[in-house]
């Protein structure tokens, strides 16, 4: 079976992604493309890489524009989703890459992100632990999934092995992570243009600010089967000159009784069979370049017993397993197909 498909947002860094990856997808017939702004014009003159969807003209980002489709994907600014979802219940399946449909918590949203407060659908990370075992069995079959935020899928993905099995304190988690900026959007912003950030690293959403964080609070206590609340982190994202890559550093206390071989199986359990979540062997660790292009993230895992914290660090592709690849592989579970479909562990070197 050909699904059709319809992509909002194409002309920016996620819609752009998503196309890429669902241009070799077998299953998939990519059949409209929309913008806002950029509407009218080829969607060659704003993805110029894409050189297959050549034929493809962007059109207005309305309502009827996306229905009629089997598969709706939605690379929109955050607060722009829910407008659109909310007129698309025909369509047998909607994807946001938005941040409208994540949070299962009202008042983390007005905290976070203000404005209308839409209903939480199926979270697009299947490998992530839960309470109830992995989230793809939340994903088979799903018509409403919220791909994740980026750096939120690559924190959590890192840490809920250790929550889940009880070796890890998770109310004293710091994280710091160094990220490309292809992860706000291609809107045009001073302090992203090149010369602002070639040459230097720029700290931002310092303090708590991050919009992310609930993200990973609510990740984590669904692996814990506690309550978000319970879970305190502190989160420093840091703007390096990359165009693409997640770099993420993070460090919580070890329970006290825990032997250096229960930490490192909580991590082999929970990834040992996955395809797209790989740790590394003991002592390696990844780095940014090893990911650029893939579906994975590449995890490495310390013991610091003279600080008695462990310290993960993950390397991901923003675009794809932080955005565009998460949605596919999620997508390939609701339709019952191969998860991995037109998805690749390979990276691009150099």
């Amino acid at each position: 079976m050909t699904y059709t498909v319809a992509v909002s947002g194409a002309s920016g860094y996620a819609g752009g992604e998503i196309l890429r990856l669902l241009a070799a997808h077998p299953d998939i017939e990519i059949r409209t493309v929309t913008a806002h702004s950029n509407a009218g014009q080829p969607l060659i003159e704003h993805q110029p890489h894409l050189r297959s969807l050549a034929h493809l003209t962007l059109q207005p980002t309305t309502p009827e524009v996306l229905a009629g489709h089997d598969i709706v994907f939605l690379a929109l600014p955050h607060g722009q989703s829910g407008q659109y979802t909310d007129a698309l219940g025909d369509t047998p399946l909607v994807i946001d890459a938005g941040a409208d449909h994540r949070l299962t918590s009202q008042q983390a949203w007005d905290a976070f992100y203000g404005g209308h407060f839409h209903e939480p659908w199926a979270y697009g990370v299947p490998e992530l632990l839960t309470a109830a075992g992995k989230q793809r069995e939340q994903l088979r079959g799903a018509s409403r999934i919220a791909a994740p935020g980026c750096n939120a899928s690559t924190v959590s993905l890192s840490l809920t092995p250790g929550v889940a099995a009880g070796v890890i304190d998770p109310s004293d988690i710091v994280t710091m992570l160094a990220v490309g900026p292809s992860g706000a959007g291609k809107s045009l912003k001073p302090h992203l243009l090149g010369s602002e950030l070639l040459g230097t690293a720029n700290p931002y959403a310092v303090g708590g600010t991050h919009r992310h964080i609930p993200e990973i609070r609510q990740a984590l206590a669904a692996a814990s089967g506690a309550t978000p609340d319970s879970i305190r982190i502190s989160f420093t994202p840091v703007l390096v000159p990359m165009a693409r890559g997640i770099l993420a550093t993070s460090t919580a206390p070890i329970v006290e009784g825990v032997t250096d071989a229960q930490i490192r199986d909580a991590w082999e359990q929970a990834y040992g069979d996955e395809t797209f979540v790989q740790l590394l062997p003991q002592g390696s660790f990844p780095r940014t370049a090893d990911v650029l292009g893939a579906n994975t993230a590449l995890m490495g895992l310390a013991i610091d017993r003279a600080a008695n914290r462990v310290t993960v660090v993950t390397a991901v592709d923003n675009l794809v397993k932080g955005t565009a690849g998460a949605a596919i592989q999620s997508m390939n579970l609701a339709l019952g197909l191969p998860e991995g479909r037109a998805l690749t562990v390979n990276g691009v070197a150099p």
